[in-house]
């Protein structure tokens, strides 16, 4: 799907609000003193909007992607300002100092992680004097971050299944795509090796078990999303049948369908219009990385567009409990991240 041009200004318009909203907001953070409590933009100059850090951050990774993928928008000057404004040096120096600090080893661990992540992927090798200077002025929390990653991945003994932030399949995805496009090849070796330690011998997913009354996430297609980056095309077709044996079904009988949202004033319930975006992007990676005569295909690809039409359906509502972070999982899905685009 292409995105038309007035969606992409609707959608960069309503990013830049977002990232220049401090309020509400939600920091989880350790304090160990008093003098530690602040107002977000105090803690985080770069990414204090949005509502959450994370959101803030994958916020900034949608101006950069509409910026690149749409040059001639009428905001394009205006998205320009924005980011340099939040992306400079300095401000990006204090977060980096924020991260590095032993209490905060675990704040956003690893979904806002992952999105720096990918924000880092998407500036770097864009040849624009802009970026360049972004993309430089990321390198300290970057390198923090990395160094989180390197830390704690070998510590985490079970992996973490959830259709919220902390989904462990989601962030290797994001990690092993950082690491490939990167150059970081013992990144990416820890990476692979623990989803295959975590995730190669699953069997028979409980997929009907899915979703949950708030989740935005399937770890069931995380985790698909994950592996078919990590195996081999025939490796993944054959993990794929032990994992999800009863999918030919699951794909037509309503199963693996879209999913409605009841209310989207309810920041949690609001999260399942993420789920229909997530799983949509999931559905079609997997299908992109079987044979084109495998007998999966063309369902996979079909359950894919009816989730992405459901889940787009709720970008840009006027609520501010979905429109602070929505319009990143729809771009996500529409341009096909970590299949189609990766260098």
């Amino acid at each position: 799907m292409v995105m038309p041009q007035a969606v992409a200004e609707s959608w960069a318009n309503l990013v830049m609000r977002g990232v220049d909203t401090e309020f509400p907001n939600k920091l989880s953070l350790v304090y160990s003193s008093e003098e530690q409590i602040k107002a977000p933009r105090e803690h985080f100059p770069a990414f204090y909007g949005c509502y959450d850090w994370h959101s803030s951050v994958h916020g900034h990774w949608v101006l950069v992607r509409l910026l690149k993928d749409c040059p001639e928008m009428s905001s394009a000057a205006e998205i320009r300002a924005v980011l340099s404004r939040h992306l400079s040096e300095e401000n990006l120096k204090q977060e980096a100092a924020f991260f590095a600090r032993d209490e905060q080893k675990t704040f956003e661990r690893m979904y806002g992680w992952s999105w720096l992540f990918r924000l880092v992927i998407e500036l770097d090798g864009w040849d624009d004097a802009d970026a360049k200077r972004w993309r430089d002025s990321l390198r300290p929390l970057e390198q923090v971050l990395v160094q989180r990653v390197n830390a704690y991945l070998p510590l985490l003994t079970f992996p973490i299944r959830t259709g919220q932030h902390t989904d462990t399949g989601f962030a290797l995805g994001q990690i092993f795509d950082y690491a490939r496009v990167m150059g970081k090849p013992e990144l990416q070796a820890l990476v692979v090796e623990r989803a295959k330690t975590f995730f190669e011998n699953d069997l028979a997913y409980p997929v009907h078990y899915e979703p949950s009354g708030h989740d935005f996430f399937s770890s069931c297609w995380n985790e698909a999303d994950l592996m078919r980056r990590v195996l081999t095309a025939r490796e993944f077709e054959d993990w794929l049948a032990r994992f999800l044996p009863e999918l030919e079904s699951q794909l037509t009988d309503g199963t693996i369908a879209p999913v409605s949202v009841s209310d989207l004033t309810d920041p949690k319930i609001v999260h399942l219009a993420g789920l229909n975006l997530n799983r949509a992007w999931c559905l079609r990676s997997v299908a992109a990385a079987l044979r084109e005569e495998h007998p999966l295909k063309r369902a996979l690809n079909s359950n894919a567009d009816a989730h992405l039409v459901a889940g787009l359906a709720y970008i840009n509502s006027g609520h501010y409990e979905g429109d602070h972070w929505l319009a990143t999982f729809g771009l996500y899905a529409i341009a096909k991240v970590g299949v189609a685009d990766e260098r």
